[in-house]
């Protein structure tokens, strides 16, 4: 192999037979350049095909519309995302219950989440059980409706990490005098949490992009006041592209986060 073609190896291949699977910062960030110069260039030739006449400027006049509506989906998805996570460790547990009837209130509620259409569960819980209630608060409900909903797959992404542990390890914690608490906080859990993260990260991120769906019931986040800047200017992409921005400036980090953890959960079992 000459000079040049082991250079291009070093440069675009994983050299697997040497282990070589973590490359370096310089060819990380030069594979990288050139994977977001691809993504650039397939855009930039798909929107130069189009006759469109764009018009920032009369867009750019709403941009505390924007503003706006991104703290509030901010602060909507940071308590459903806490909210739901919480309520889904509780549901995953409740699951394993030794009550039956507890585990079958579980399973029903999370049957019966996961198999209808979240826009039907907004308007059922805000025009009919919020009613019911009294609660008038559409931003309490929004983050409630929101947090019951990613709950229900946060549980059985849970379930799935905590029945993902041998049977042998838990017999082995019991046999040198754990408690049932101290198996699940020394045993299960930190090989549970390495299984989930991945897609414990992907259902954070659905939650935060079905945040938008609260639109229809008035609750002024991101996507309504985008909607809203599109009726008053008439400039469909103008108002999306910041919207879908918007939503990548948020979902990114937890990306981010889910894969340094990941790293640091990666121990042998």
């Amino acid at each position: 192999m000459s000079n040049r073609e082991r250079l291009l190896v070093r440069l675009f291949l994983l050299e697997y037979e040497r282990n070589d699977t973590t490359p370096s910062l310089a060819v990380r960030s030069v594979n990288l350049v050139l994977a977001f110069l691809f993504m650039v260039s397939l855009f930039y030739f798909a929107f130069s095909r189009v006759a469109y006449h764009w018009a920032w400027g009369s867009v750019g006049r709403y941009w505390p519309m924007f503003v706006k509506g991104w703290c509030v989906t901010v602060l909507v998805s940071l308590a459903a995302l806490a909210t739901s996570a919480f309520l889904g460790v509780f549901l995953a547990l409740v699951q394993r219950s030794r009550i039956l009837a507890l585990r079958y209130l579980s399973k029903l509620i999370v049957e019966l989440i996961r198999g209808t259409p979240l826009l039907v569960q907004i308007l059922i819980f805000f025009y009919i059980v919020a009613e019911a209630f009294q609660i008038r608060n559409r931003y309490l409900v929004g983050i409630l409706i929101l947090s019951i909903f990613s709950a229900a797959y946060i549980c059985e992404i849970v379930r799935g990490g905590i029945e993902s542990v041998g049977k042998s390890q838990i017999d082995s914690a019991r046999a040198i005098g754990f408690t049932h608490r101290q198996i699940y906080r020394y045993v299960v859990f930190p090989q549970a949490i390495r299984q989930i993260l991945p897609a414990l990260a992907g259902q954070f991120v659905s939650l935060i992009k079905d945040s938008s769906l609260l639109s229809i019931i008035s609750i002024s986040e991101f996507t309504l006041n985008a909607q809203e800047v599109n009726a008053f200017t008439y400039s469909a992409f103008e108002s999306y592209i910041p919207l879908a921005v918007g939503y990548l400036i948020l979902t990114l980090p937890i990306s981010l986060w889910s894969r340094r953890l990941e790293r640091k959960f990666a121990y042998e079992t």
